[in-house]
Protein backbone atom coordinates (compact mmCIF):
# COMPACT_ATOMS: atom_id res chain seq x y z
CA UNK A 1 0.00 0.00 0.00
CA UNK A 2 1.40 3.50 -1.15
CA UNK A 3 1.12 7.01 0.16
CA UNK A 4 -1.40 7.81 -2.13
CA UNK A 5 -3.56 5.11 -1.11
CA UNK A 6 -2.95 5.75 2.66
CA UNK A 7 -4.01 9.28 2.07
CA UNK A 8 -7.48 8.30 0.06
CA UNK A 9 -7.98 5.55 3.20
CA UNK A 10 -7.75 8.37 6.08
CA UNK A 11 -9.39 10.68 3.63
CA UNK A 12 -12.35 8.55 3.35
CA UNK A 13 -12.34 7.89 7.25
CA UNK A 14 -12.19 11.41 8.08
CA UNK A 15 -15.40 12.08 6.34
CA UNK A 16 -17.24 8.61 7.35
CA UNK A 17 -16.04 10.26 10.88
CA UNK A 18 -17.47 13.60 10.19
CA UNK A 19 -21.32 12.03 8.94
CA UNK A 20 -21.22 10.27 12.12
CA UNK A 21 -21.24 13.35 14.26
CA UNK A 22 -23.35 14.87 11.99
CA UNK A 23 -26.18 12.63 12.45
CA UNK A 24 -25.80 12.71 16.63
CA UNK A 25 -27.44 16.45 16.92
CA UNK A 26 -30.24 15.83 19.18
CA UNK A 27 -32.48 18.47 21.18
CA UNK A 28 -32.04 19.80 24.44
CA UNK A 29 -32.98 17.24 26.78
CA UNK A 30 -35.23 19.61 28.55
CA UNK A 31 -36.06 23.59 27.28
CA UNK A 32 -38.41 25.91 29.03
CA UNK A 33 -39.69 28.38 26.74
CA UNK A 34 -40.86 31.03 29.21
CA UNK A 35 -39.34 32.47 32.72
CA UNK A 36 -38.83 29.34 34.78
CA UNK A 37 -39.02 28.49 38.88
CA UNK A 38 -42.28 29.26 39.16
CA UNK A 39 -45.38 26.96 40.44
CA UNK A 40 -48.50 26.16 38.08
CA UNK A 41 -50.46 23.47 36.71
CA UNK A 42 -50.26 20.81 33.84
CA UNK A 43 -52.84 21.76 31.20
CA UNK A 44 -51.48 19.43 28.56
CA UNK A 45 -49.25 16.46 27.70
CA UNK A 46 -48.29 15.65 24.01
CA UNK A 47 -45.69 13.99 21.96
CA UNK A 48 -44.27 14.66 18.14
CA UNK A 49 -41.17 13.71 16.28
CA UNK A 50 -38.49 15.68 15.90
CA UNK A 51 -35.22 15.21 13.11
CA UNK A 52 -32.32 15.71 15.00
CA UNK A 53 -29.98 16.72 12.11
CA UNK A 54 -29.82 18.30 9.36
CA UNK A 55 -30.63 16.21 5.31
CA UNK A 56 -27.93 18.79 4.21
CA UNK A 57 -25.15 18.40 6.06
CA UNK A 58 -26.08 14.37 4.95
CA UNK A 59 -25.99 15.03 1.44
CA UNK A 60 -23.27 16.84 1.20
CA UNK A 61 -21.27 14.08 4.06
CA UNK A 62 -22.38 11.22 1.60
CA UNK A 63 -21.32 13.14 -1.29
CA UNK A 64 -17.94 13.32 -0.02
CA UNK A 65 -17.54 9.96 1.19
CA UNK A 66 -19.04 8.24 -2.07
CA UNK A 67 -16.71 10.19 -4.46
CA UNK A 68 -13.61 9.55 -2.23
CA UNK A 69 -14.45 5.83 -2.15
CA UNK A 70 -15.40 6.23 -6.48
CA UNK A 71 -12.11 8.15 -6.72
CA UNK A 72 -10.39 4.90 -5.96
CA UNK A 73 -11.69 2.51 -8.04
CA UNK A 74 -9.76 2.48 -11.82
CA UNK A 75 -7.63 4.78 -13.50
CA UNK A 76 -8.20 7.77 -16.19
CA UNK A 77 -11.92 8.29 -17.24
CA UNK A 78 -12.99 5.38 -15.60
CA UNK A 79 -11.71 7.24 -12.22
CA UNK A 80 -13.73 10.00 -13.64
CA UNK A 81 -16.70 8.45 -13.88
CA UNK A 82 -16.71 6.36 -10.96
CA UNK A 83 -16.13 9.29 -8.47
CA UNK A 84 -19.32 10.66 -10.20
CA UNK A 85 -21.69 7.74 -10.35
CA UNK A 86 -19.73 7.75 -5.92
CA UNK A 87 -20.69 11.20 -5.46
CA UNK A 88 -24.02 10.70 -6.55
CA UNK A 89 -25.21 8.19 -5.26
CA UNK A 90 -23.26 8.84 -1.63
CA UNK A 91 -25.22 12.21 -1.91
CA UNK A 92 -28.60 9.81 -1.79
CA UNK A 93 -27.39 7.79 0.82
CA UNK A 94 -26.43 10.08 3.06
CA UNK A 95 -29.69 12.37 2.25
CA UNK A 96 -31.79 8.90 3.05
CA UNK A 97 -29.81 8.96 6.45
CA UNK A 98 -29.90 11.86 7.50
CA UNK A 99 -33.80 12.26 6.67
CA UNK A 100 -34.57 9.20 8.70
CA UNK A 101 -32.91 10.19 12.23
CA UNK A 102 -35.58 11.04 14.78
CA UNK A 103 -36.47 11.25 17.93
CA UNK A 104 -39.44 11.51 19.98
CA UNK A 105 -40.21 14.83 22.24
CA UNK A 106 -42.61 15.27 24.85
CA UNK A 107 -44.49 18.75 25.07
CA UNK A 108 -45.53 20.23 28.36
CA UNK A 109 -47.54 23.01 28.85
CA UNK A 110 -48.02 24.58 32.16
CA UNK A 111 -50.36 27.51 33.42
CA UNK A 112 -48.53 29.17 36.20
CA UNK A 113 -50.56 30.53 39.54
CA UNK A 114 -50.21 34.15 37.77
CA UNK A 115 -52.06 33.12 34.23
CA UNK A 116 -49.12 32.97 32.45
CA UNK A 117 -48.13 29.86 30.44
CA UNK A 118 -44.92 27.80 29.28
CA UNK A 119 -44.24 25.19 27.27
CA UNK A 120 -41.54 22.85 28.60
CA UNK A 121 -40.04 19.84 25.63
CA UNK A 122 -38.08 16.92 26.95
CA UNK A 123 -37.17 13.92 25.65
CA UNK A 124 -37.69 11.68 28.02
CA UNK A 125 -41.33 10.54 28.86
CA UNK A 126 -43.03 12.95 31.61
CA UNK A 127 -43.58 11.95 35.19
CA UNK A 128 -46.76 14.06 35.51
CA UNK A 129 -50.44 14.34 34.13
CA UNK A 130 -52.68 16.61 33.70
CA UNK A 131 -54.18 18.81 36.58
CA UNK A 132 -50.90 18.03 38.55
CA UNK A 133 -49.47 21.13 40.58
CA UNK A 134 -45.52 21.33 39.61
CA UNK A 135 -42.94 23.52 40.09
CA UNK A 136 -41.10 24.09 36.60
CA UNK A 137 -37.50 25.24 36.91
CA UNK A 138 -34.25 25.10 34.73
CA UNK A 139 -33.60 21.49 36.12
CA UNK A 140 -36.89 19.87 35.02
CA UNK A 141 -40.63 19.61 36.71
CA UNK A 142 -41.30 19.05 40.40
CA UNK A 143 -44.42 17.63 41.02
CA UNK A 144 -45.60 19.28 44.19
CA UNK A 145 -47.70 17.94 47.17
Amino acid sequence: MNFNQLRGLFAVFLALATLALAGCATPPAFQVSQPSSRVGTVESIRSHTVQNSNSAVGTIGGALVGGLLGNQVGGGTGRTVATVVGAAGGAYAGNRVASGNTSLVWVIDVRYDDGSAATIQQTSAPGVRIGDRVRVSNNGLEILP
